[in-house]
């Protein structure tokens, strides 16, 4: 079992029903275990990335406020190096942020060679809001398509490799989470008014990621959507996919010079 990228000549699925876990998806402890081992496939993996130094990667994470961005990040990532693993979590843009093009700040953050790089949010977070909020024209929103899918070629003609995943939760599930922030005191935290307005433009968001992921969901930047219901398969899903990913690029240690190899230690 594993995601596959969207298809953007089909309907892309965002209904609740498509944010439960797959029918035949594992539960329990054998959900645990597989987990590990896709965990630790990254970890090991990371290692001769970092080594070989020909590629970055660029991970994508967005969704609805209460999908599980964190939680991702945090069990995916859990057994990775940190020296050569960079997060970074876009807030609303500064005043210096807005004084420069949409795109400035995301590109200061991808990740260079040898490194994975994490973003919580992203550069979509710019044909979303606006759109949803009435404040952006169709003709800014469909160049700012555009001015992504050249910005991701870019990238990925310069080595950083791009995986893109939408966790999908359903609305019921979605209260749940936001109540838990609520009534949970470790939690409380993370609970803002603003989730409770944004929540009630839940179509006007289901449409606007519908859009963007069928407009920008291409062979080198493929978007994926992730059940999100279930904290457990969300994480198995996404963490076998980065691992087939970097399993698939063909990376190797460097070899040493000759001159290396005839060094002597005395």
């Amino acid at each position: 079992m594993r995601l596959k990228p969207i298809d953007v000549k089909k309907k892309i699925g965002l209904r609740d029903a498509d944010a439960r876990a797959p029918k035949h998806a594992p539960s329990g402890d054998t959900l645990a275990t597989l987990t590990d081992e896709q965990t630790e496939r990254i970890a090991n993996l990371q290692r001769v990335f970092y080594a070989d130094a020909r590629y970055a990667l660029l991970i994508v994470l967005q969704g609805r406020d209460a999908s599980g961005k964190d939680g991702t990040i945090r069990h995916v990532f859990s057994a990775v190096n940190p020296q050569a693993c960079d997060v970074t979590s876009f807030k609303v843009p500064t005043d210096v942020e807005r004084r420069h093009d949409f795109l400035w700040r995301i590109h200061q953050r991808v990740p260079e060679r040898g490194v994975i790089g994490i973003f919580n949010r992203s550069h979509y977070e710019d044909v979303l809001v606006e759109r949803v909020h009435g404040t952006m024209s169709k003709r800014v929103l469909s160049e700012r398509y555009d001015q992504i899918n050249d910005f991701e070629r870019m990238l990925s003609d310069n080595g950083v490799v791009i995986l893109k995943f939408f966790l999908h939760v359903s609305r019921a599930e979605q209260r749940r989470r936001l109540q838990e922030r609520l009534t949970d005191e470790t939690k409380n935290w993370k609970f803002r008014a603003g989730d409770l307005d944004d929540r009630a433009l839940w179509k006007g968001y289901t449409a606007a990621y519908r859009d963007a992921l069928r407009e920008c969901s291409k062979r080198h930047a493929p978007w994926y959507v992730v059940p999100g219901d279930d904290k457990g398969v969300r994480n198995w899903l996404v963490a076998r996919t980065i691992a087939d990913t970097l399993d698939g690029l063909g990376l190797k240690y460097p070899a040493a010079t000759p001159a290396v190899r005839a060094l002597e230690i005395k």
